[in-house]
């Protein structure tokens, strides 16, 4: 048994810290997501798991691939004190100071007291951080909380494109607007609602027993639609 102490989100690799015969010592080993299916399929682990920092963990002490080191193998996780804490804090007051990290094209969350990265998820329409805002300190929320395996990060204050705000006067307002098509299928029409940036689909609807047909169309045709529902990473229009 060990604990996550440390980990390398480009590298896919944690360090473990544990002890042996009195004494503590450390040894990395691989936590890629390739790594967790294969372990699945052999039915080492049951699901596969994106471990955090304060991750208590078994291993076997192994020896690496290329006979050079002794590597952490077989990870399989069990506890996380740490994560529950902070869930169990969200449920009274779901607020949350960390620092904006990056890794490849992929944005994360380190929370200041635990050091544990969240994945952040942005919404189609909101503004990617800008490179000097990584590493500064941001306020965010923890969402799928009731899957501590599963806990992803949102910003509490969030910037959109100037198209998602003039969507969300539309369909307040319940505006009609002339969508352009640019696909077409045999079962949806796909639209441009606000130029090519906010985009929906009308699909056949099954009511009453009856499923209602698509509107004849060609790519550039327009189609008057209004907003029906609009959040932060879905929209849904229908025909006028």
């Amino acid at each position: 048994m060990g604990k996550i102490t440390f980990i390398n989100h480009d590298k896919a690799y944690a360090t473990i810290e544990y002890e042996h015969n009195g004494k503590k010592k450390t040894i990395s080993g691989n936590i890629s997501e390739k790594e967790q299916l294969k372990l699945k399929q052999e039915k080492i682990i049951k699901k596969v798991h994106q471990f955090h920092v304060g991750d208590e963990v078994s291993f076997v002490i192994a020896l690496s691939g290329r006979g050079d080191k002794m590597i952490a193998d077989c990870l399989q996780f069990h506890f996380n004190n740490a994560l529950d804490n902070l869930i169990n804090k969200s449920l009274v007051e779901n607020r949350f100071v960390g620092y904006l990290k990056k890794v490849d094209e992929d944005y994360f969350v380190k929370e200041t007291g635990s050091y544990i990265f969240f994945p952040l998820i942005l919404s189609p329409w909101e503004k990617r951080p800008r490179e000097d805002n990584l590493n500064e300190p941001v306020f965010f929320k923890l969402e799928n909380t009731d899957k501590p395996d599963k806990v992803t990060a949102v910003l509490f204050k969030s910037e959109y494109i100037p198209e998602y705000m003039y969507a969300m006067q539309c369909f307040k307002k319940k505006t009609v607007i002339d969508a352009m098509v640019y696909k077409v299928t045999p079962h949806g029409i796909f639209l441009n609602v606000v130029d090519n940036k906010i985009q929906a689909k009308i699909t056949t609807d099954k009511k009453g027993g009856t499923i209602s047909s698509l509107p004849v169309a060609q790519i550039g045709d327009k189609i008057k639609v209004i907003i029906t529902y609009l959040g932060t990473s879905k929209i849904i229009i229908e025909r006028v």
